[in-house]
């Protein structure tokens, strides 16, 4: 399917009530929420990545191993053999560079998220929000880093000392020291973040502004992505990161990701046109379990392996998070393949 192709009215309805806007209600309602977070049990901070284990979250990649098959056929055993290969030498390489540099292994973790959660919500603006403002490759690299980095960046300026505790945690799970980030969090650093950042989103929704003003764009999808926008900014600012990120991983790019998935799958196709959104999870569900099993194993490798597993939900977080990091690599280069097949760039 090409990122042009225009979709039925009733199945663009159900993937802009499913995969847009719900993601804007839990996210809304995430906020009062997280001003009571300080009061809030460390495990009931961590709830939202507990949940993400099999709430989407997890899940979400582990449909892969279909995806060449669905997108190009493949044919399955093929489709299966090269994601497994994939996984293997990327997962394995980025394994290992986490026990030789954990420091720069965890700033590649934030670059690479950056990159993948920017390029998910370019998708989902090109086909999900039918956006005509991002007609360029530079346009939609623009668009990328600014998606990218709202929960990679924004976190960053308004809560450094949760954000350097995490780093923190996820290095020393290797017996290494974070002080070499220690100017990452400092004040003019992150005044130098908030500023080019700043100004890197206002260039990007300008750019879409004229585009509109000049007849060559629709305005409600650049609506939708200027309020989109300047939502998540509010909202990485005000929510702690734990809980923050742990909800936007699980509600917002996780089901937006599930959408592009299930757009392969005729049967999907059918039963989100016909409203049956119950039938649609449980179609993604069935195709999610063998790798999600998967993936809970490489988590349990991980906890096996690090040199120094901490206790308490500090340290599965960062178990987890290091596992998730080891998954998200070949989960990047299946989805960038992804892009390509479907003409994004």
């Amino acid at each position: 399917m090409a990122v042009a192709e225009s979709l039925p009215a009733p199945l663009r309805g159900a993937l802009d009530r499913w995969g847009v806007r719900a993601s804007w209600v839990a996210l809304a309602v995430a906020v009062p929420v997280a001003s009571i977070t300080p009061m809030l049990s460390p495990t009931l901070r961590y709830a939202p990545f507990l949940a993400s284990v099999l709430l989407f979250g997890l899940p979400h990649g582990a449909v892969d191993h279909l995806v060449p098959d669905r997108l190009a056929g493949t044919g399955l055993a093929r489709s299966v053999g090269v994601v497994v290969a994939v996984y293997g030498v990327l997962g394995v390489g980025y394994g290992l560079w986490w026990a030789a540099a954990p420091v720069s292994a965890f700033v590649a973790f934030i670059a690479v998220t950056l990159l993948h959660w920017g390029q998910g919500d370019v998708y989902a603006l090109l086909v999900l929000a039918g956006a005509e403002h991002l007609p360029t490759r530079a346009e939609r690299a623009l668009a990328l880093v600014v998606r990218g980095g709202l929960p990679m960046l924004v976190p960053l300026v308004g809560h450094p000392a949760e954000y350097r505790a995490v780093a923190g945690a996820l290095v020393g799970l290797f017996g290494a020291d974070a002080a070499a980030l220690a100017p990452v969090f400092a004040p003019a650093t992150r005044l130098g973040v908030a500023a080019g950042f700043g100004a890197v989103t206002v260039l990007a929704l300008a750019l879409g502004a004229r585009r509109v003003r000049r007849g060559a764009a629709a305005r409600r999808p650049w609506l939708v992505d200027a309020g989109e926008t300047l939502g998540l900014w509010a909202y990485f600012l005000l929510v702690p990161p734990v809980v923050g990120i742990g909800l936007y991983f699980c509600l917002w790019h996780a089901t937006r990701h599930i959408a592009r998935l299930e757009l392969l799958d005729p049967g999907a196709r059918a039963t989100l046109a016909a409203g049956d959104l119950a039938g649609t999870l449980r179609r993604f569900a069935r195709d999610a379990a063998p790798a999600t099993a998967g993936g809970l194993l490489v988590v349990a490798g991980v906890w096996a392996f690090v040199p120094r597993p901490a206790a308490g939900p500090e340290g599965l977080l960062a178990v987890y998070l290091v596992a998730i990091a080891v998954m998200t690599l070949p989960h990047v280069a299946v989805v960038t393949w992804m892009d390509l097949r479907q003409g994004v760039w």
